[in-house]
């Protein structure tokens, strides 16, 4: 006789609870984050949506009589000839196959894909509203089930990993779902079963910054069940950048952010407050280097750290010190320390922001 996975007792997600009685109640009085704006280039923050595109925005012109732009312009007429086979046939293309149709004429991938990415925006559509998938790198696995787009039913194991889904018509709910910034770490919380321990609970990972297809699952459960989402990355402004991109969006598809961004996004680890709380040795810390005090300073001056004092000051903890951490920093206190000790005491006492 087969038994479900046993996650810890009820109790352990009152705190769980009560942080998703809190975003509904958001939602409900139609809010997001505390108020914040402001403006950059043709983007606008929006504390419900994020980093989203302005309806004013400059934009340029590409003309098939000029020698500067003909070429460009010949090569976004193919591919609206492409979409628009694949939309009245039904079928799907990747951007990848689309640029092995002629891969001497476009010359490389990236430049089919700033192509695909401005017909989007010009046509105001989402890309899959142009028939047109990426292909995933991140993975997904815990208490989920749900059903592709061509009727194949998938039950995620709590032990192994699968492909994030391009598609998703159905899924089942779970507790909360955690981001993992790296493919090391989720294999890492794989072996020690922190997905069984944890149940039930919803593990992805976009290894690293994520692609289209991992930030679209994320807004699917998001919208779908309304679940408390949790970043976990390396203390260190990378990692912030990454937990960014889920939570407010990115300047590249500012024109989807409606499609994308999950404002409801807490920041669980790894702190560069815990560095000093947990005494993590001083021999596993890395110092910043320049590019790392260029970047943080960047998103010091976004918008949407305004209206997050605490990750303010997280980041200016971090600056102070001019040091920073790898998740993998807490295999010094112990090697199942991540997932048998801080993981859990995080989500058991409220330890977010």
């Amino acid at each position: 006789m087969a038994f479900a996975p046993r996650g810890p007792e009820a109790s352990f997600f009152q705190v769980l609870d009560q942080h998703r009685a809190s975003l509904l109640a958001a939602l409900r009085k139609g809010g997001g984050e505390p108020a914040g704006g402001g403006t950059h280039l043709a983007s606008r923050f929006e504390d419900s949506v994020g980093l989203h595109m302005v309806s004013h925005c400059t934009t340029r012109k590409i003309k098939s009589d000029s020698p500067k732009s003909v070429k460009n312009f010949a090569l976004i007429l193919k591919i609206l000839s492409m979409i628009y086979k694949l939309v009245q046939s039904n079928t799907y293309a990747t951007k990848r196959d689309i640029y092995y149709t002629d891969s001497q004429l476009f010359g490389n991938q990236t430049v089919v894909d700033n192509i695909i990415n401005d017909i989007s925006c010009m046509l105001k559509v989402p890309r899959r509203s142009l028939h047109i998938l990426s292909t995933s790198k991140g993975l997904i696995a815990g208490n989920l089930r749900y059903i592709e787009e061509d009727g194949t039913k998938v039950n995620c194991a709590c032990a192994t990993a699968v492909a994030v889904p391009s598609n998703i018509q159905g899924i089942r709910n779970a507790k909360f779902l955690l981001i993992v910034e790296k493919d090391a770490t989720f294999q890492r919380l794989l072996d020690d079963n922190f997905c069984t321990k944890m149940s039930p609970c919803i593990m992805v990972t976009g290894k690293g910054v994520p692609d289209l297809n991992t930030r679209l699952l994320v807004k699917k459960l998001w919208d779908t069940f309304h679940i408390p989402i949790f970043t976990l990355v390396d203390a260190d402004p990378h990692g912030i950048e990454i937990m960014c991109i889920y939570k407010y969006g990115s300047m590249a598809m500012s024109f989807e952010a409606h499609n994308l961004t999950v404002p409801a996004i807490r920041w669980l680890g790894l702190l560069p407050s815990d560095i000093k709380r947990l005494n993590i040795p001083k021999g596993t810390l890395i110092p910043l280097t320049k590019q790392d005090q260029m970047k943080l300073d960047s998103i010091l001056k976004r918008p949407y750290i305004t209206c997050q004092p605490f990750w303010r000051k997280e980041m200016e903890i971090m600056a102070d010190s001019k040091m920073k951490a790898e998740i993998q920093a807490l295999t010094f206190l112990s090697s199942d320390y991540l997932s048998r000790v801080y993981l859990p005491n995080k989500l058991k006492f409220g330890g977010w922001i």
